[in-house]
């Protein structure tokens, strides 16, 4: 199965009736099983000469082509159990809503347990016949359709929503009056039964080749609503009367349309074709350009998405957090001589809040940079880096200490920081090779004196045409502490992500200017005092691209008291 359109039952079900309220008319299309399902949930197709895109709105759970497709006749004989397992697993598949053909509705008191198991697994409507159980296929000529007594019917309907337990869920009734012979004063009638018991909406069959009976019951439908100060959907079915355009439909009243078998009956004549071919001749490369190919169908159930992931798993970055540097005097005056990752905030460790978080996203190759205090330093399940030079050589030289950790690809991030979750997970994501999360609020934000920006210049600033047109975050052009307030356009909020590829060029760069590198580099007085935002100005300089990943919030650096407490809150409002 594919993971890519996960969607809770509760969403799923009131999917059907914000569509309904969206369009003047909806459309849908039989599924029979995961795959046929799949199909008709990605299907789009761009109309020519129009900026429109046609997709299907909703499925539809047909009992024929669930009978069909399993080799029996339409007479409900497929129990419901068989009939809900099918429905499952096209639920398991898709995203979009479901209505589902109840035939009959079965006996009132087993239609009655029918509906909270619908309503559980997410499906949207039920639309249920009125013929007498067990019924016969609407289409087929010469066969006895027997309807049901219009009260007895009405009555299974009103139990039907007395039992639904959701606003969301819906119960159709399909009027068969037209299939039996007879004619539209009995199908209005039934209707109005119909309406009063609760339906929430009208299907009206037809196996005339003329649309002309359905117009005349959606005319007299309409006027039959305003005297009873109703709106609901009337469906239509057009299996027979298969010329009409949905725009003709729409003119008449119709706001729903289900082309209720045509997946069914195409697979049906294309694996007879294709069976032919290869009989005639006794081999299948006949048949290879009618039929997909390996790859499209391992593309659609999602093979070639666990495939990716395989790969990715081989390549998951690690986890590098410099904690090495002593801490702030004014931080120390409150938390003693404590590193800054050990600085307990809501019952846990900045460093322990880290520690979960990656986790939970399976990034379980933690290494910990420790210098200062280093005894201090006890949490289990990570890899503990010495850095002895702290004292006198600036961050970057703490963080390459970590080189061989980096073979990966890594994701970096300061032992002061708390961020939400959301960032780890966007930032996995990302394929540049340097990605640096920078915020935009900056602006809104009250600094201390002592506090120095990590001023960011992106190539496009704030522009708000940019923001509207680009596809993906800006590039950083300059970055460093001196950058002027005016001059900024965001603050980096000291984490980034490295590809494999960018590993390698940031160690490149680094082994190069540490062999022959002599006075002041970049902001830092000299190489020993660099920083990583120096090394990354050298990076940009010698023109590798820096990408930017916006945020606005979800992070917040400790610096001193006031940012312990704010910091208690922030863990109390966000998932970490």
């Amino acid at each position: 199965m594919t993971l890519k359109h996960i969607i809770s039952p509760e969403k799923r079900r009131a999917k059907l009736k914000e569509v309904l309220q969206s369009k003047r008319i909806i459309r849908g299309i039989e599924v029979h099983n995961a795959i046929s399902a799949l199909i008709a949930n990605d299907l789009k197709v761009e109309k020519k000469d129009s900026d429109k895109i046609n997709e299907f709105d909703f499925f539809w759970e047909s009992s024929l082509t669930d009978s069909a497709s399993k080799g029996h006749p339409d007479i409900e004989i497929i129990s419901f159990d068989s009939r809900l397992k099918t429905i499952t697993e096209i639920l398991e598949v898709t995203d979009k809503p479901i209505i589902v053909d109840g035939d009959t509705g079965g006996d009132i008191h087993h239609f009655e347990y029918l509906i909270p198991k619908l309503e559980r697994i997410g499906v949207s409507a039920i639309i249920i016949e009125d013929k007498i159980f067990p019924k016969r296929n609407s289409l087929e000529s010469g066969t006895n359709q027997a309807q049901e007594e219009p009260d007895k019917f009405a009555q299974k309907i009103r139990l039907g929503k007395q039992i639904q337990s959701s606003e969301d869920f819906m119960i159709i009734a399909r009027i068969e009056s037209l299939i039996a012979g007879k004619n539209v004063d009995d199908a209005i009638f039934r209707a109005r039964k119909y309406l009063e018991a609760g339906a929430d909406g009208i299907m009206i069959h037809s196996k005339s080749e003329s649309p002309q009976e359905i117009f005349e019951f959606a005319k007299r439908y309409e006027s039959l609503c305003k005297e009873m100060n109703l709106k609901r959907p009337l469906v239509a079915v057009p299996t027979t009367y298969n010329s009409i355009y949905e725009s003709e439909l729409t003119e008449q009243g119709f706001s729903v349309v289900i082309y209720a078998n045509h997946f069914l009956r195409a697979s049906y004549k294309a694996m007879e074709n294709i069976g032919k071919i290869i009989l005639q001749n006794e081999r299948s490369f006949e048949a290879e350009p009618m039929i997909s190919s390996v790859r499209e169908l391992f593309e659609k159930v999602g093979f070639l998405d666990i495939k990716e992931k395989d790969l990715l798993l081989d390549e998951t970055p690690s986890v590098i957090i410099p904690a090495a540097g002593e801490t702030d005097f004014n931080i120390r005056q409150i938390v003693g001589e404590l590193p800054k990752a050990l600085i307990k905030i809501n019952g846990k460790t900045i460093l322990e809040h880290q520690i979960n978080l990656f986790k939970k996203f399976g990034l379980n190759d933690i290494n910990v940079i420790i210098g200062y205090k280093r005894e201090k330093f006890n949490i289990s399940g990570i890899n503990y880096i010495e850095n002895l030079e702290y004292s006198h050589k600036g961050m970057l030289h703490s963080l390459m200490k970590a080189k061989n950790k980096m073979q990966k690809g890594f994701i970096y991030i300061n032992g002061d920081l708390l961020i939400d979750e959301r960032l780890i997970r966007e930032i996995i994501n990302r394929k540049e090779d340097i990605v640096l999360v920078v915020d935009n609020s900056y602006l809104y934000h009250k600094h201390e004196v002592d506090k120095k920006l990590d001023a960011v210049i992106t190539k496009h600033g704030n522009s708000i045409i940019y923001q509207k047109l680009r596809n993906t975050d800006d590039e950083i052009i300059k970055i460093g502490k001196n950058i002027p307030r005016d001059s900024m356009t965001h603050e980096f909020i000291g984490m980034a992500k490295f590809s494999k590829r960018g590993a390698e060029i940031l160690k490149k760069v680094y082994e190069k200017i540490n062999f022959s590198h002599l006075g002041k580099f970049h902001e830092a007085e000299d190489w020993n005092s660099a920083s990583g935002e120096d090394i990354i100005q050298e990076l940009i300089d010698q023109g590798v691209k820096i990408i930017s990943h916006e945020t606005n919030g979800g992070w917040i650096e400790i610096h001193n008291n006031k940012d312990i407490q704010i910091a208690d809150q922030f863990l109390r409002t966000h998932s970490i």
